[in-house]
């Protein structure tokens, strides 16, 4: 500790309680201590000094009383002095009272004890004397390095003789002060101990509200869940009944029905009587009807196996260059088009696809017959490439067309079961409704999807991807293999 100071020799320091270990201190007018009177004229100057460098009413409290206490243990030994300084000088940033002593006995440790939980406080013990550094920090609000050195020097020239008396009504007054302060923080104490509880208060109220409503919300989410599981088992008996009805009816309808397509082949057999002209037109008719009926009947029936998930898949590596030749003979049979021209890829290299194939006839053969019926000119186009995504092996299938396209308000309902586009395109050409939702529950079941783009007036484009299933196909034949 390097201290500025006109009295005694140094020797070894102890420290007790905050450090007062300080930097060059600039003393001003050190006087002795020699009597109760001085040590009285003491704790009145050191809470001056404390009050003009702007420390609160406890430090300078706590700083007076320090002092008194070291003065009155001091008191009687030999060149005793106080000092008071600034440290550092150029920015004062803590007050400093130094005790020096030329000879006498040491301090007491019950009173360095004492001071050092008021004050920071240094002791220097000496051979012959010794020296108290006692350190009370400054704010900020104490005032620039000039103004604070002059009104502690303003203090110090003033000095300030007390007597006893004095000195205990100076306590008096400050144990006072210190009482009332008590109260006043107690107060305020409880007056935060009050708004404390009232805020408890507001928040358990607003925890028990919240805590109603969550489970309010609760009971709603599990009403309607319970509701929705209701309209859920609802809809999936209404679904299997439906599935039922068509399945019973279609079997009911199909023995009736391939009985008449029968009977009007046989009437029209070159075999057969003969018939008028308009017997014959007749018996067509009844035969064509019988056909298209029969029609309805099957698809009503697959419609219903494929919803109800009864339709095997038996897959096996198909050969698309057959099967295109298939469908092309299948669809010009039963569609005569002069103005419309159906073009079908040549497939000069074999795609490798693993599916089931008949399916996979009734699903092309529902799209082209359907881009077919509603395009008056043009073409309709069947487009086969292996799928570019590398996720996993697909094959995609593309119709495209350039009829009379479908409403952007339709789109989202074309794959309804039958429902149809209602409009004057619908003249001559019948339908159930049924095409688009079964080529997509098919396309499904094998694994794949089926996508529809359409612009008014231009033309549809369906895409199905179907996947490549030769790695199951592959295991189902070497299970097979494996059998007795």
């Amino acid at each position: 500790m390097s201290v500025v100071s006109d009295s005694g020799p140094r020797g070894e320091a102890a420290h007790h309680g905050r450090s007062a270990a300080v930097g060059p201190v600039r003393t001003v007018a050190p006087f002795a201590l020699s009597s109760s009177q001085d040590v009285f004229g003491l704790r009145r100057t050191a809470q001056q000094a404390a009050a003009a460098m702007s420390l609160e009413r406890q430090d300078q409290v706590r700083l007076a009383t320090a002092l008194s206490e070291l003065g009155r243990d001091r008191l009687g030994c030999r060149g005793l002095e106080v000092s008071f300084g600034l440290v550092p000088q150029d920015r004062p940033t803590a007050l400093v009272v130094t005790f020096d002593w030329t000879g006498g006995p040491p301090p007491a440790k019950e009173t360095l004890d004492l001071a050092a939980k008021l004050v920071g406080i240094d002791y220097e013990a000496a051979p012959a004397g010794g020296r108290i550094v006692v350190s009370q920090p400054l704010t900020p609000e104490s005032g620039g390095a000039a103004e604070q050195h002059a009104r502690l020097a303003d203090v110090l020239k003033a000095g300030s003789r007390s007597t006893e008396a004095d000195d205990l009504r100076a306590q008096t007054r400050d144990l006072i002060a210190t009482l009332e302060e008590t109260r006043a923080q107690r107060e305020e104490l409880r007056h935060l101990n009050e708004e404390l509880e009232e805020t408890n208060r507001g928040v358990l109220a607003l925890y028990t509200e919240l805590t109603q409503e969550l489970e309010a919300t609760n009971s709603g989410v599990l009403a309607l869940h319970t509701e929705l599981e209701d309209k859920r088992q609802q809809l999936q008996e209404a679904s299997e009944a439906k599935t039922r009805f068509w399945t019973n009816i279609s079997h009911e309808l199909r023995t009736p029905v391939n009985s008449v397509v029968a009977l009007s082949t046989l009437l029209l057999a070159p075999s057969s009587p003969a018939l008028s002209a308009e017997q014959r037109e007749q018996v067509e008719l009844i035969g064509a009807s019988g056909h298209t009926l029969l029609s309805l009947v099957s698809d009503l029936l697959d419609v219903a196996k494929a919803e109800a998930g009864h339709l095997d898949i038996h897959t096996e590596p198909v050969d698309l260059r057959l099967l295109v030749a298939h469908l092309r003979g299948l669809i010009l049979s039963s569609h005569g088009h002069d103005r419309v021209t159906l073009l079908t890829p040549g497939l000069e290299q074999q795609l490798p696809l693993v599916t089931d194939e008949t399916l996979l006839v009734r699903i092309l053969r529902n799209l082209l017959s359907n881009a077919l019926k509603f395009t008056e000119s043009g073409e309709v186009r069947l487009e086969i490439e292996v799928d570019p995504e590398p996720s996993a092996p697909a094959v995609l299938f593309t119709v495209t067309d350039t009829g009379i396209g479908i409403p952007p308000e339709e789109l989202g309902r074309v794959f309804e079961v039958f429902y149809q586009v209602r409009g004057p395109h619908q003249t001559g050409r019948p339908g159930t409704g049924l095409g688009l939702p079964y080529a997509r529950t098919l396309a499904e079941l094998l694994g794949g999807s089926l996508t529809l783009t359409s612009t008014l007036g231009a033309g549809t484009r369906v895409e199905v991807r179907l996947p490549d299933l030769g790695h199951e196909y592959a295991q189902d034949s070497q299970n097979r293999k494996g059998r007795p």
